[in-house]
């Protein structure tokens, strides 16, 4: 059940969503650059790009997912890092929701590119952030985030 609400606490108006139940999973996808390209990542099944990223392990927080996953993808290491946002994603039809957190990172390799540890992730790819709808697809949202990530790039560039 998801009840939606609005309530005042010490003179401000909150607006909350609540849902029965933890969400299913978590995830974390990090948009990350290194020396002005944008790095994503091959799928080996369905030849999809996206920005390294997978599941939220026990025990891990989503900054730890990203660095940890960002490592095993793209053989990169974590210079700096924020967090851009995140969205709650469902499958329709099905009663499941998850959190995904979206990151921006500035990254450096650290050593060659290999398969990651379950072999899902086949190669990488370094691209101008002005060609990434040639390969996310993921509409309205997927164009603000890039927006957001180049924003905050730009900001974590200049504070070297």
């Amino acid at each position: 059940m998801e009840i939606k609400s609005q309530y005042e606490h010490r003179g401000k108006i909150y607006k909350a969503t609540y849902v029965d139940g933890a969400p299913a999973s978590g995830g974390v996808h990090s948009y990350c650059f290194y020396n002005d390209k944008l790095v994503l990542v091959g799928h080996k099944n369905d030849n999809n790009w996206t920005p390294p990223g997978g599941a939220i392990e026990k025990g891990e927080t989503y900054e730890d997912a990203a660095i940890r996953e960002i490592k095993e993808e793209a053989n990169m290491r974590v210079i700096k890092m924020k967090c851009i946002g995140y969205v709650d994603v469902e499958v329709q039809g099905e009663d499941t929701r998850e959190r995904q957190y979206r990151m921006c990172c500035i990254v450096e390799p650290d050593g060659e590119f290999e398969l990651d540890p379950d072999g899902d992730i086949t190669k990488i790819k370094l691209i101008d952030s002005k060609d990434y709808k040639e390969y996310i697809k993921w509409g309205e949202i997927g164009d603000h985030l890039i927006q957001r990530a180049l924003e905050m790039k730009e900001k974590m560039t200049m504070n070297n």
